[in-house]
């Protein structure tokens, strides 16, 4: 018996070194199991509890309607644009503020104040000016993403020595070359945390907007599916949110948060 566990201990450690992504699912799948185990045993009515090839069945379907594409690309769409427009506006501001000590006076104040606030607590009066629309989520999204983005910045720029801003001066290099070569490439990481932050956040705020003003997009049709007391929709809403924000965070978020760690010298390869 002792000798047949270690084979099978032996098989899975070679599986996991030939293909580390197993490493990654195996969790997930011991999860699957007690699923469809607790639901095998009924030990809650199905209409509460589906199992996981009642999700399985709903996704087909959503699918061949052609509801969850739609939704799906829409709430990307929504991420993608407010994302794009909170780094395009986080990162400039941070730099300003980070450099410059009359905009850190300045603005430093403002952007805690404004962070107190949450991206939630706007949407009243978002929805009085803009209506139910991508604009309103938008804002949301802008707003969610921007505070995290500016922080970082403002903690990269200014972790840089000192002494490398005179090193590149005393060569002759000038302000734009400094910035461009210096302050960019130190605060980067701390840029990029931000980023992955903020756009965790982001995602988050947008899932919510949709489930309280929109009229499609993950969380409308999560929202959809508990007026019709269908919770197999709210389950497949909730797993499609955490594949497509494991599949972004890991796959190309974190990775890019670790070349540019590796490649200024901040962690070890």
């Amino acid at each position: 018996m002792k000798s047949f566990l270690l084979g099978i201990w032996s098989r899975c450690v070679r599986l996991t070194v030939r293909w580390p992504s197993v490493v990654a699912i195996a969790p997930f799948l011991l999860l699957i199991a007690i699923w469809w185990i607790v639901t095998e045993m009924q030990i809650f009515p199905r209409v509460f509890l589906p199992g996981p090839l009642d999700v399985v069945h709903s996704f087909g379907s959503l699918v061949y309607t052609g509801i969850l594409p739609e939704y799906l690309q829409d709430s990307m769409v929504r991420l993608a644009v407010g994302a794009f427009w909170g780094i395009a506006i986080g990162i400039p501001l941070g730099m300003l503020v980070g450099l410059s000590s009359r905009a850190h006076t300045a603005l430093w104040p403002p952007l805690l104040f404004f962070q107190a606030i949450g991206d939630i607590a706007w949407l009243p009066i978002l929805v009085i000016w803009f209506g139910y629309g991508l604009t309103t989520m938008t804002v949301i999204i802008v707003y969610t993403v921007i505070f995290p983005v500016i922080l970082n910045t403002v903690l990269g720029v200014r972790s840089i020595p000192i002494t490398m801003h005179r090193a590149a001066q005393s060569l002759g290099a000038s302000r734009t070359r400094i910035l461009w070569e210096v302050v960019l490439p130190g605060a980067l990481p701390s840029i990029m945390t931000g980023l992955r932050n903020g756009l965790g956040y982001g995602w988050r705020a947008l899932i919510a907007t949709e489930i309280i003003v929109g009229t499609s997009g993950i969380g409308f049709l999560m929202f959809d599916a508990r007026r019709a007391g269908s919770v197999v929709e709210i389950l497949l809403g909730m797993i499609i949110l955490g594949i497509l924000w494991y599949i972004v965070d890991g796959w190309i978020l974190a990775p890019i948060e670790r070349a540019t760690g590796q490649r200024w010298g901040l962690v070890t390869r």
